[in-house]
Order: structure tokens, then sequence, then C-alpha cells
């Protein structure tokens, strides 16, 4: 081996064994709870600033500095993040999601708190823990992982590790102390992490920004060990150091350097970015917390507050109007986090790479620098980039396709560190660049203005994208992903626009803000900004555009008025609450603000003024007489005033209200929702089969279920109906055999576009959308069904007895019977030709369940193909005109009720 090859082999061993350990705390710390921490890199620059500060400031001897931070400072954060920080998300039960909130809140509090102590530059005077010979460093990160195998693989404690891991619920019933083992887990995460910063500081730039970054670049390597092999992610740390260091002896020329120079400095970047978006996924979990309840209506005060606040600048000057300029643009960037985050649900931790894309295409442009394209006036350079920068967001948005949760986290962090490290700080895209501001509004009391009118566009934008069909497109897809495509919204190509409109929002946002610092700067741009970015629209509502505006006036208010950091630490001390107030402490407020108005009574004058300043409202005065299936509904009529034969017409006195019980008359009226002919509503399966992995769940079932007829569905648990159903629903893709709606074969189409053809679901556990009101969740299922028909919201209400006053009520504040039917009436809304129902009657009382089957009836009368999938056999008894029986993925017993169910109890195959 020659000198060269050797010594840059020993300098990408000693490389890859701090990154190294970086993969094994964050491997440990997710094994034990679960988590992805994604405060590790700020924990190990806090730790590289103790050490500093005990050995440089102070004096301390080395041993007694590295002792006191390695032994004491790194676990007591680690235990203190668990006690205080993630200790209640668990005991509570929450979304994944918030979990990975309240991480990124400590990252930037961690930062923020840094800023705060020892400033903003750059200390290059960190003490050496361990000597530049890479052969120490790497037996630490080998020894180390060595004894976290060994204790995991072959200790008791290790056996706990995975048991809390799996279900802590069931760990603790199992007398497993859980507290005690995430505890361990996040100190010894932390010890690796600050191991990491101590080993690193003397070698790389100690500033609070940069090393945090520098240390999450190398979380590729736990994402290749899919966060669970130590050894994977240790010869992945050594691999990529040392390639990344021999990577820096090839000098080629032409155009090609400056790229092979990029990738040389930053193959970890390469690596998150290759694990990140076509690894194994990892944490595909839920996308984000979703608010319990319904957002409460703004204050009408708010917005005139909003807008004199926003036009109080305009009455200043110098230095306090320059900084004022900021704040308009950082709106809008943050504008499209509430676009993609708070109305789409997709979380979007690379926004700030698109506002940067912004900047930089607007400064190319203007300077006429941009391949192909002239110079153009900025104002034409802004509106450009943006229309070139949207198409962009398809970076996010397609992984988005296919991730949620952790995933889709790593996948955006990956694409704006990508974006940041290959595009904002190589010489090639901004060597000499600079940015002016358009013709006529170069002072800032007139480029004020122009910011002023272009944040007016982006709110009306947004709001656009906010109401009507799209807007409830998309809180349906928020709400309830799987419930969303069920009512057939196109759930891929919406989470595409909601990505793209976000790009061109943060481009737009982007290009205001280079003009307004009449420069383009990087580091206004940095991952870390759109980390910071994101945890404050998080916690400030993520779903309010105010929330949007108040953030940016926080941020920039904040950091202009105090020294540096005061912003990102008081948005890291929310952020890490978000367990608390999962729609945002200003959410929080306003539902306060909305129960001391219901409380409030007014005097007899104050209500006679409020009688004739509000107009009348639609609908009965009263509230609603009930929220169960007992409620007082108008009859559905039939269109054609026909009647099933199932028994003569109504009484006259129950006509209008119900059956003597009060409940829904569905049985007594013909259901009109343009029933299909027979030969195109028969849904079939042929030789079906299904796996998951190794394991069969399905073995050659053939199925069909007939229009006007109800089939149910039998067995006990284990038998593989949830699996049938999830094939003839779309959500699963079987391994072999045919799924047919009459003679077109849907085998490999997806969920909603099946919904479109007539095929309608309900869900075992409720699908409905909390944010939006019981009218507006059945107007989504009208809105993308198979049929649009005016008055099939109407017709759905009335038929299951929604149309009273509690049409208006917020769906996440009703009780499940009323939920049952609020699911049951979004499908029907879209006028299916075949309606599958996964235990429809769980959680109903008798007279719920007495109604349900009623409406069932009802609708079979009337031409719709039901496939019930349950487990009250009176119920199956009482509707089904079919009866098979699962047992091991196959069909074993078919035929009409009373023989089925006779032979599968005396055989005891049904529970």
């Amino acid at each position: 081996m020659s000198s060269l090859t050797y010594d840059l082999t020993l300098a990408g061993l000693s490389v890859g064994s701090a990154a190294a350990l970086t993969g094994i705390g964050l491997v440990v710390t997710y094994r034990a709870t679960g988590v992805l921490n994604f405060a590790h890199g700020a924990i190990a620059m806090v730790c590289a600033y103790v050490l500093r500060q005990c050995v440089v400031e102070w004096g301390w001897p080395l041993w007694a500095g590295a002792t006191v931070t390695l032994l004491v400072v790194a676990p007591g954060i680690g235990m203190v993040l668990e006690r205080f920080v993630f200790r209640p998300l668990a005991v509570l039960g929450s979304d994944p999601a918030q979990t990975l909130v309240a991480s990124i809140g400590v990252f930037v509090l961690l930062v923020g708190g840094a800023a705060l102590l020892w400033g903003q530059g750059a200390r290059d005077d960190a003490p050496e823990l361990v000597s530049a010979d890479p052969w120490g460093q790497l037996a630490v990160a080998l020894l180390l992982a060595a004894g976290v195998g060994a204790v995991v693989r072959w200790t008791r404690f290790g056996r706990e590790v995975r048991a809390v891991v799996d279900d802590r619920q069931l760990a603790v019933l199992g007398g497993i102390d859980a507290d005690r083992v995430a505890a361990a887990g996040w100190a010894f995460g932390s010890f690796t992490a600050g191991l990491t910063g101590v080993l690193l500081a003397p070698y790389v730039r100690l500033d609070p920004y940069g090393m945090p970054l520098l240390v999450m670049e190398v979380v590729a390597v736990a994402v290749a060990a899919r966060m669970r092999s130590l050894p994977v992610a240790v010869i992945a740390a050594l691999g990529i150091g040392v390639a990344q260091s021999q990577l820096t002896r090839l000098h080629p020329s032409g155009w090609g350097a400056p790229l092979l120079q990029a990738v040389s400095t930053n193959l970890f970047v390469v690596a998150l970015l290759i694990a990140a978006l076509a690894l194994p996924r990892v944490g595909t979990r839920d996308a984000l917390p979703r608010t319990a309840t319904a957002r409460v209506p703004t204050p009408p005060g708010a917005w005139i507050v909003a807008t004199v606040l926003f036009l109080l600048p305009l009455g200043f000057a110098g230095s306090d109007l320059h900084t004022s300029v900021q704040v308009p643009a950082l709106a809008v960037v943050l504008l499209s986090l509430v676009v993609v985050t708070g109305r789409g649900g997709q979380i979007s931790l690379g926004q700030a790479a698109y506002a940067g894309l912004g900047a930089l295409f607007t400064a190319l442009l203007a300077a006429g620098r941009f391949p192909g394209l002239p110079r153009l006036p900025e104002l034409a350079a802004l509106a450009l980039a943006v229309v070139l920068v949207a198409p962009l967001g398809l970076l996010t948005g397609w992984p988005a396709i296919s991730r949620r949760g952790l995933a889709l986290a790593l996948a955006t962090f990956a694409v704006g560190v990508g974006v940041s490290r290959f595009v904002f700080t190589q010489p090639y895209a901004i060597s000499g660049l600079s940015l002016g501001r358009p013709a006529g509004f170069e002072g800032d009391r007139a480029y004020y203005v122009l910011e002023l009118a272009l944040l007016a566009a982006a709110l009306l934008a947004t709001r656009l994208l906010r109401r009507g069909r799209t807007g409830r497109a998309l809180a349906a897809m928020r709400d309830h992903e799987p419930g969303a495509s069920a009512a057939g919204v196109q759930v891929p190509s919406l989470k595409l626009l909601a990505f793209v409109s976000g790009a061109a929002l943060a481009a737009l946002g982007g290009g205001l803000l280079g003009m307004g610092l009449r420069a383009f700067d990087p580091a206004a741009y940095d991952p870390v900004r759109g980390l910071l970015w994101f945890a404050a629209v998080v916690v400030l509502g993520a779903d309010s555009t105010l929330g949007a505006l108040a953030a940016a006036a926080l941020l920039v208010g904040l950091d202009a008025g105090a020294r540096g950091g005061v912003a990102a630490a008081l948005i890291g001390v929310l952020a890490v609450l978000v367990g608390r107030f999962p729609g945002g402490p200003y959410e929080a407020l306003r539902t306060a603000a909305g129960r001391r108005r219901r409380r409030a009574r007014l005097t007899a004058l104050g209500a006679e003024v409020r009688r004739r300043l509000r107009p009348p409202e639609r609908g009965p005065a009263s509230g609603p007489t009930s929220a169960g299936l007992t409620a007082q509904p108008r009859r559905a009529a039939a269109a054609d005033g026909a009647h099933p034969p199932q028994g003569p017409p109504a009484p006259d006195d129950e006509s209008s209200t119900g059956g003597a019980d009060g409940t829904p008359n569905a049985a007594e009226g013909r259901v009109h929702h343009h029933a299909p002919a027979p030969n195109d509503a028969t849904l079939t399966t042929h030789h079906l089969q299904a796996r998951y992995d190794t394991f069969t769940a399905l073995h050659d079932v053939t199925l069909t279920v007939p229009p006007g007829h109800i089939t149910a569905i039998i067995g006990p648990n284990g038998a593989g109906k949830s699996t049938l159903f999830h094939c003839l629903a779309g959500t699963h893709r079987p391994a072999h055999g045919q799924v047919l709606l009459g003679t077109r074969d849907i085998t490999r189409l997806p969920a909603h576009a099946r919904t479109r053809l007539g095929i309608a679901r309900t869900f075992q556990q409720l699908a409905v959308f909390p944010s939006l009101t019981v009218a507006e969740n059945v107007r989504v299922g009208a809105e993308q069904g198979r049929v649009r028909d005016p008055a099939a919201v109407e017709r759905a209400l009335g038929l299951l007895g929604l149309d009273g006053p509690v049409r208006a009520m917020p769906a996440a504040d009703l009780p499940t019977g009323t939920l049952r039917r609020v699911e049951l009436a979004r499908a029907l809304a879209g006028s299916p030709r075949v309606l599958l129902l996964d235990e429809p009657a769980a959680g109903l009382d008798t007279a719920e369940v007495n109604a349900l089957a009623r409406v069932l009836k009802a609708l079979a009368a009337d031409g719709t193909g039901l496939l019930v999938v349950e487990h009250d056999l009176d119920l199956v008894a009482d509707l089904a005109d079919t009866v098979h029986v699962m047992a091991a993925g196959r069909i074993v017993a078919s035929g009409p009720p009373d023989r089925v169910l006779d032979l599968a109890g005396s055989q005891e195959t049904a529970v």
C-alpha cells in the first residue's frame, strides 16, 4: 500500500470512527425508546462546549473536564430529556410524530441555548481528548459496539429493551420497568453523542449551528443499519469515511471537477440521500400529531390586530424598518409549511432548501447568469424563479407518496441538507452573486409595501388551498389518510399538489428575503433554519395562517432585539411541550377563549343587539336531540316513492320522524342512489392468494358479492377475513388471483380508484375526519365518489339521521354511534355499487345495531351489493343472504345463514 493511500485510509478511519459513535448512539436510543434522536448532534455540540468551558475557560485538568462532561453532563442531559420530555409522551401513548416534533424541539432548544451562552461565533481552541491517531478512536468505537451488542443479545436487560420497544404497555404489565430501560437508553445515547462531540471538536468548526448539522449528516449510517444492527452501522460508517478520504486524491478537470470535489467532502450527505430515499423505510407510522378536535373559529378581531401590526412598520425608520422588511418575506415561507404540514399533514424539514433556491434562482436570473435565459428585471426574475422551483417540490413530494412519519422526515431532511451542501455552499453556484431590489422599490418602505402585497396574495392562495373541495380533501388526508383514500381522494396526487404548492410559496418567500437583504446569504437557508421554521409553525398552530404570521414576527423580532438564539430557545421550549398542546399553544388559547365565550351570558340588551346584527342562522335553532342512532331524522324518501318488499309503508305519523323507537326509517323507504345494472356491479375474486413476507394469509379464495345481496364473512381471529377485505378494498395487493368488478379486472387498482368505480368501504377502527363537520365529512365522499350528485349529501344525511343540527357539529365531538353513521353516510354519498363493511356494529348498543340493520337491508333492497365482516352472529343471522366461514386463510363453509351458522357453532369455527 502506498504511503498516500495508507495516510488517506487512516484519515478516513478517524472520520469513520466518529461517525460510528454517532450511529451507535442513535441505534441504541432508537432500540431502547423507539425515538430517532434528532437532537443527537445538538447534544454533541453542547458537550464539546462544556469540555472547552471546563478546560479552556476555567483551567481544569483535561481528565477532570472529560470525566464531568462524559460521565455526568452527557448522561444527565439524556436522563433529563427522558424524564421530562419523552416519558410523558410515551406514557400517554402519543402519536409517534409528536415524539419526532419534540425531538426537533430539543435540537432547536439546545442550539438556541448554546448560542445564548457561548455566542454564535466559531471556536478553534477546543481541547484534544484523544490524539489524532485514528487507531485509538477506532478502538473506542469497536469496543462500544461490541459491548452494547453483547448486552442487548445476551442479558436480561437486553431482552427488556426489546420488549419495551415492541410494546411499552404490555412490557409494563409483564413486570418490566420501562422507565428504567428508557432512561438507560437515553443516558447511553447521550454519552455517545457527547463522546462524538469532544472527539470531533478539535478538528471541525465548533459553533452552535455547524457542528450539530455535521453530526446529523452521519445519521445515514444508522438508517443504513435499519436502526437495529450495530455491526452494519459501524461498517457503513468506516466504509463511507475511508471512501470519502480516498476521493480527495482525484483531481479531474473540466465541468465535473466542482461536482467531484463537492462529493468528496460530503459523501456522508450522499449516503444520507441514498439511505433516506432508496433503502427500506423505517418508522413509517403516522405523519403528524393531529388535533383531537376541530379548529376553533378565529376570533373576529384577530385579523384586524394582525393587519394593524403588519402595517405599523410603515411608520418606522432606520434599522427598525430594515429589520421589519424580513418579516413578511419569512411569513410567506412559513405559509408554505401551513400548506404542506398544517393542511396536508406531511412532515417537511426541507422547506429552507426551496426558499434558498427561490433566492438563488432570482439572483441568477436578475444577473443574467441562469443558463439559456437572458437577464431579467428583479420582479420578473422572482416570478420565473417561483415557476422554476415549484416543480422541484417533487424532490420531497414524490417520496411522500410512499413514506410517512420518520421515513418522510428523514427524506425531506436529506433533500434539504443535499441542496445546501451541493448548491448553496459551492463556489460554482454563488461566487460573485449579488441581489438587488426591483426598480421603484429600492427603499425599505416601498419594498415593505411590495412585500405586503405579495404576502396578501400568498394568504389568498393559502386560503384557496384550505377551502372548498381541495381543502376538504387535504384535511381528510391529514386526519386519516386510509379513510381519505377509501373516500375516493387521490392521495398521491394530493400530496404532490401540497409539496409543489409549498415549494412555490417557499421560493416566493425566499426570493423576497434575499432581495430584502440585498444579497444571497447561504446561511439564511441553512438546514438548521429549516428545522427551526418547522418547529415554529408546528408549535404556533400548523393549520393557522395567523400562527405563521406570528411565528415570522417572533423569529425576526426576538433575534433582532436580543442576543442571537433567543427565538430558537423559545421555540424549542414550546416544541418540547407539543405533547401537552397537540394543536399548538395558539390552538389551545383559541379553544380556551371559545369556552369562555360559551360560558359568558349576555344581558337582555346585548342579546337584542346580537340578534339584530347577526343574520338568521339556517336550520333549527335547538340542539340535537340525541348524539346516537336514536336521533330523530327526517325520512329519506325515495325519488320514485317505491317501497322495498320487506314490509308495508310506514304509518303517516311516523313518516317524517322515523320508527316507533325514534330510529331512522330507512327500511321503510327505498334508498335511491343510482344503483347500477347487476352485470356491472358483481364483485368477485378468483383463486385469491395473499402473503405478508413469507406468511400466506389467503389460500385460493373464490368469492362472489352479487348486487342486491348481503354477503357475510365470519371466522376466528387470524382466519384471513381482514386480509380478504383489504384485497377487495385495494389496500393490499394479492400475490396471485384476480379481483373483478363486473368484467373489469381491478386487482392492481389502488383504493381511491376502486372507490371511484363504485366500491366503498368502512373501517373497523373509525375512519372519520375529526377536523371537519359531519356534513363536510359526507361531502368528501360525495365529491370524490363514483357519481357527482348534488343531492347526494342531503340524501345520505337524511338516510342516516344526520340532517338535523348534528350536521354542523365537528366530528371530533361526537360519540361512537354517531360516528359510525357519519362513516356510512360518507360511503353512501358516493353512490357505491358495492359496500364493504368491516365490523360495522363494533361499539354500538342494541338499539343502534337494530337501526343499522334496517339501513343495510334497505340498501340491499335498492340494489347495492354488501359484504359484511362481522363477529356479531345475531346480526349476521338477521342480515345475511349468504354466509362464508373462513379458517386458516380458506373459505371452509358457505350457504344460507341458518345452515352455515349452525354448522359453524357446532364446530366452534366462529367467534
